[in-house]
């Protein structure tokens, strides 16, 4: 993520998001509690965007919801990046939320859309004719070793990632 990304939202303040907005932290749902534009109050604030986070539009600034409800929560805008533990994009109860750097981020995302075996971290070695492993930390792949069942595989994945990766890895 860029900073860029985040410039809308350092235009707002905490007092205009509050008479704007209510903000549920058991379902992390945001509603207008005034009237704005083509908008009521009551209605729900926010729309998902193609990758499936929410995005609010308040006096011309996009926000994501995340980030927002952090903001509404904790009254400054995250330095970092705001992960949501369940890997839900768009559940941003404050329960779900917590700060992450890229690195910490990256490792809650969701199984990649081109993985075969199924496991997170484990692929199939046409050299090897065996499950590899593999585990990146800091933008550094380490290969974990070559197994006979992708299963032996994802469990050298499951305690790397423990190790290198503590609560943020996706188990």
């Amino acid at each position: 993520m860029t900073k860029k990304k985040y410039e809308d939202e350092k235009k707002l303040s905490l007092q205009r998001v509050r008479i704007l907005l209510a903000y549920e932290p058991k379902t992390g749902s945001f509603s207008w509690k005034a009237n704005v534009a083509n908008v009521k109050a009551g209605s729900k604030a926010g729309s998902k965007n193609a990758l499936g986070y929410l995005l609010v539009r308040i006096d011309k600034c996009q926000v994501y919801a995340h980030r927002l409800a952090w903001f509404y929560v904790y009254g400054v805008w995250p330095d970092q990046q705001v992960d949501h533990i369940n890997g839900v994009r768009d559940d941003n109860s404050i329960g779900n939320l917590r700060l992450a750097s890229q690195s910490q981020n990256s490792c809650n995302g969701a199984l990649r859309s081109t993985n075969t075996s199924g496991y997170r971290g484990v692929s199939w070695s046409k050299d090897k004719k065996k499950w590899v492993s593999r585990i990146v930390k800091d933008r550094k792949q380490h290969v974990l070793g070559y197994f006979a069942s992708k299963e032996e595989a994802y469990y050298a994945y499951l305690k790397a990632a423990r190790e290198l990766h503590g609560e943020y890895a996706q188990t």
